[in-house]
């Protein structure tokens, strides 16, 4: 069985993620090769939600690949797409399908991507996203509705220590610690 990345954070052992970006389209074949292939030998596999702002096959779908697979997989949720109600939702689904690990993320802007004419939706930023977490593993969503089945995600954020300037950086860091970040994922850094 597969260790639940929650436990491999708290076991001090030097943690191994890998990023599988799902296909645009439904031919999931080459997603899976890849998830084949890095099941066994990382902690955790986050699935991109739209990368750069691309349309692509949806990160939860991709993780209840990974799940299926045997892999453990990290659900990626941008704000740029989803407002709060879809946020929460997509939620309660992947806590229902197994999925416990999320990685949360505020979003490119669209005018990256390849659909320019969408609209952003950013209602919530990453900070406040993990504090949507931590809301609803407390029994209530957003709207201070009591819920019938609750939720208990390891979730974590990004943190960019190349960047220059460093202060944003630190200031959005120490926002997403007090949100709630159980851990902070960072691209490859090479320096």
């Amino acid at each position: 069985m597969v260790q639940s990345f929650r436990d491999t954070l708290k076991s001090g052992k030097f943690i191994i993620t890998s990023e599988i970006a799902p296909p645009k389209g439904t031919n999931i074949e080459k997603m899976c090769h890849h998830i084949d292939l890095l099941k066994d030998i990382v902690d955790g596999i986050n699935i991109t939600d739209h990368q750069s702002s691309v349309m692509r096959f949806p990160s939860l779908g991709g993780c209840l690949y990974v799940k299926e697979m045997g892999g453990e997989p990290i659900l990626q949720m941008t704000c740029r797409d989803r407002n709060q109600l879809a946020l929460q939702s997509d939620l309660f689904l992947a806590y229902t399908r197994g999925i416990r690990n999320v990685l949360c993320l505020t979003g490119d802007a669209i005018v990256v991507g390849d659909h320019k004419q969408a609209q952003d939706v950013f209602e919530l930023d990453s900070a406040q996203l993990l504090q949507t977490i931590r809301h609803l593993e407390q029994g209530t969503d957003l709207g201070g509705n009591e819920l019938d089945g609750g939720v208990d995600f390891c979730a974590g954020a990004i943190v960019t220590p190349e960047a220059n300037p460093i202060e944003p950086q630190l200031i959005k860091f120490e926002k997403k610690v007090q949100a709630g970040a159980e851990y902070f994922q960072t691209q490859a850094i090479y320096d």
